[in-house]
């Protein structure tokens, strides 16, 4: 699937943050069909047992690309998590490179739900997850300024994405 434009990263958010030492520095998109993927590799750092990436990262990522579907059409806008289910399919090892996409199953004019795979290289699903979002105005969530944190525009020569079956996957 075709890559329309690529999303900003943050500071210091633990997935997208590229002054976090202990990140995921994960790079997003917004793809031709209005959904939204991602590129990343966990690290040993993220480990549950021995090998395997921690549950909670996983569910962390999902809530990023199920937060990062809103910026494929409102990117001037922020949401707060209202509900996270995760299901694990496949342990997820570090040090791979994996990609993640989001779509939209609902979307009002307040809150939206998402849903988001996590995959491997060969397009296996390793997590999925669906999650619902309020949309608030920025100064009800943060103090901090949405545009000084999510300023860092890293470009690259990503053009397009496989998702394997999940791609035919519509968004709403």
């Amino acid at each position: 699937m075709k890559v329309v434009s690529k999303q900003n990263n943050s500071h210091m958010c633990l997935i997208c943050g590229m002054d976090n030492e202990l990140g995921v520095k994960a790079q997003f998109y917004n793809m031709e069909d209005g959904s939204v993927g991602g590129s990343f590799s966990f690290r040993t750092e993220h480990q549950s047992y021995p090998g395997r990436v921690h549950g909670g990262m996983l569910a962390t990522m999902i809530d990023e690309l199920a937060g990062r579907v809103l910026w494929t059409d409102r990117p001037d806008q922020i949401a707060v998590t209202m509900d996270i289910s995760v299901k694990y399919r496949k342990p997820v090892p570090y040090d791979v490179p994996l990609k993640g996409r989001g779509v939209y199953t609902k979307k009002l004019s307040r809150a939206y739900a998402a849903k988001c795979w996590i995959l491997d290289g060969d397009n296996n699903v390793l997590a999925e997850g669906e999650a619902k979002y309020l949309i608030m105005p920025n100064e009800k969530i943060t103090d901090a300024s949405i545009d000084e944190e999510l300023d860092i525009y890293i470009a690259d020569d990503v053009t397009e994405i496989n998702f394997g079956e999940i791609e035919a996957v519509k968004c709403v």
